[in-house]
């Protein structure tokens, strides 16, 4: 699947996030060069790939376009009424700006009655994405809740994903229900994980809501005093979904997001463009027109571009085979084809790899074929012995061989997709 920032989810909407945060973010070098863990859009892999890390504690998840705030450390312990600590607001001051100290005393006249510590945020007038962070304990246990503030594009194929649940073969959760307001915003209410793979108990829930003007307001907890690196202090996080939703629904976060200065690079009603790579419906044809004629195909997804799966069974149960097209790679060939790689007559590098599954799903196992031609355009084909890299094992190897996923990733189709 893509790769997860962290970790999920998402797809896909982590690359609007990271433009709003300056494209700063971290991820595991490893992961890149993974065949099967690579990110569809290349934004979130070209060039990136040698530049890891240094990431000023800004944590993204993928879920809902939510920020992650820097996360860790605690202050002492305040009530309610006690004012909020610093803030790391320090952009230049405007008129109408909304202060970090501000946005975090909204956030706690939202919440329940509580106490308050580890208070972080960012004003609307720094030029990253604006948010607030708390700590709050309801006398339940500690629990990280969470709001960040950013304007998209009305009616656009970015706001129309901040709202729409994740494809669940990809991100396991619990539930996930979106829903229209009487205003005409649309909300999402999820409740899933903040690893996806279940490696750390720790539950993330969300509510994320996109006014008709593009206000995007997102409003995430945890039942643990951070989103990651702490332990699990409770059971569930302490918001039901109702309030959640009345958290989202407040009237403050859009006067907030309107005092948020305007980018002169970024359309504010023009249409947005098509997003940029190779369409994943193509993709996913040219797969399955590649599959061994003894499976069946029983599910099938993907992203806006260049990726896609689809789930097979031959009779012996499900599999999963997942596939990355992405043109223009040449910049990173080198990290990620070495000199080991075979190379095929016409210039195309191949190296394939046979290991375990990367995700939480007990005993599976991940076959891969990378391959980039000379143009630099890279196909990468991998296939698992479950139909989810989440799920447990349901065959003892793919559906597919090693020598199949090479052919499917070597085929000349690929030179005429897109």
């Amino acid at each position: 699947m893509p790769i997860e920032e962290p970790e999920v989810q998402f797809e896909d909407r982590i690359g609007a996030v990271l433009r709003q945060a300056g494209g700063s973010y971290e991820t595991d070098r490893s992961a890149l060069v993974t065949a099967g863990e690579v990110r569809g859009r290349r934004l979130l892999l070209r060039r990136k790939a040698a530049v890891v890390g240094g990431v000023a504690g800004v944590a993204l998840v993928a879920l809902g376009g939510a920020l992650l705030v820097p996360g860790g450390g605690e202050g002492g312990e305040r009530s309610v009424a006690a004012s909020p600590g610093t803030s790391s607001s320090v952009g230049r001051a405007t008129a109408d700006a909304i202060s970090g100290d501000e946005l975090v005393r909204t956030l706690e006249k939202l919440l329940p009655e509580g106490e308050f510590s580890g208070r972080q945020a960012r004003g609307t007038d720094e030029p990253l994405t604006p948010y607030a962070q708390v700590v709050y304990d309801d006398g339940q246990g500690k629990a990280a809740v969470a709001v960040s503030l950013s304007q998209l594009v009305p009616d656009s194929e970015q706001s129309r994903q901040a709202v729409g649940c994740p494809d669940r073969t990809l991100v396991p959760y619990d539930s996930c229900v979106t829903s229209r307001l009487p205003d005409g915003s649309a909300l999402m209410l999820f409740k899933g994980y903040e690893y996806p793979d279940r490696r750390v108990d720790t539950k993330l829930w969300s509510a994320d809501l996109v006014t008709p003007q593009g206000q995007h307001i997102n409003v995430s907890e945890w039942n643990a005093s951070a989103e990651k690196g702490a332990p699990v202090s409770r059971d569930e996080p302490p918001l039901s979904t109702a309030q959640l939703t009345e958290v989202a629904k407040a009237t403050e976060w859009r006067a907030a997001i309107g005092t948020i200065p305007a980018d002169p690079k970024k359309p504010t009603d023009a249409p947005q463009a098509p997003p940029v790579g190779i369409d994943s419906a193509a993709i996913r044809s040219t797969l399955v027109s590649l599959l061994p004629d003894d499976v069946e195909v029983v599910g099938k997804g993907g992203q806006d571009t260049e990726f896609a799966y689809v789930v097979v069974d031959d009779g012996q149960g499900k599999s999963m085979i997942q596939i990355n097209v992405q043109p223009d790679m040449s910049d990173v060939e080198g990290q990620l084809f070495g000199p080991d790689a075979e190379v095929l007559p016409d210039g195309t590098k191949v190296v394939t790899r046979q290991g375990p599954g990367e995700k939480s799903g007990s005993g599976v196992v991940m076959w891969t074929a990378d391959t980039i031609r000379t143009d630099g355009r890279r196909v990468v084909v991998s296939a698992f012995n479950s139909g989810s890299q989440n799920s447990d094992a349901t065959r003892e190897a793919p559906a597919v061989t090693i020598e199949q996923l090479k052919a499917i990733a070597t085929s000349s189709k690929w030179l005429t997709v897109g």
